[in-house]
């Protein structure tokens, strides 16, 4: 059965897509808490890895061999190298002078993979130190660009796409009808929650790009 591969991903919006259609996926994050498989009514499964990039690595691996690895979407954490967040960066690099590396080196986990699975990849981040090292990406957008896929999506967040594979950026359709963007991203309230909140896949984008990159006559193909 062909796979998605969804790497640092909680929420599973990017994937969403992609189980209503058949395909199966495995999401890597720690904050999955413990490993399981959960079965779909069209017979799909959601297998949420509860660890790091590193850790998945054998699983990764064996589907890569298997060649049914479908795409590839890596969300490496961003607290480390967002620009929003630079006025931190002095105080992190003095309790840990490898903070960054370290963020990249997690990125670059995430690159590798989409490289060697053969399948379109992308690593996404916000606007960020990462171009230091990966250069500049390939794509950005803003979710309010996808507002005909997702209504709900009217917001502004510029993000970076590094992409490869026959990734296909999709084309921006937005909903006509409705008014100015709005910036929810950055006035979050502070709280537990708020790096989860600022960094969720917004389901207009990730709809969009399933539609650009899907094959339907390999949805359900072993």
């Amino acid at each position: 059965m062909k796979t998605v591969i969804s790497l640092c991903d909680l929420t599973g919006n990017m994937v969403t897509p992609w189980v209503e259609a058949g395909y199966n996926v495995v999401l890597v994050d720690p904050q999955h808490g413990t490993t399981r498989t959960q079965t779909m009514p069209n017979g799909a499964t959601i297998t949420r890895f509860a660890g790091t990039v590193e850790d998945a690595m054998p699983l990764i691996a064996a589907l890569i061999t298997a060649g049914v690895v479908a795409a590839v979407f890596g969300f490496p954490p961003c607290t480390d190298m967002a620009v929003s967040g630079a006025r931190w960066f002095e105080a992190k690099r003095a309790a840990d002078r490898m903070f960054q590396a370290k963020a990249v080196m997690v990125a670059e986990q995430c690159r590798t993979i989409g490289r060697l699975s053969g399948a379109p990849y992308m690593v996404e981040k916000p606007v960020s130190v990462l171009a230091s090292a990966f250069g500049k990406p390939q794509h950005t957008f803003h979710p309010a660009d996808f507002t005909a896929y997702e209504p709900g999506d009217n917001y502004t967040k510029k993000t970076c796409l590094w992409t490869g594979g026959g990734f296909v950026m999709p084309t921006p359709a937005k909903d006509s009808l409705l008014g100015a963007p709005d910036n929810r991203i950055h006035f979050a309230s502070p709280g537990p929650e708020r790096a989860n909140f600022r960094s969720a896949t917004p389901m207009g984008f990730a709809r969009a790009v399933f539609d650009a990159n899907h094959h339907p006559a390999l949805e359900v193909a072993a």
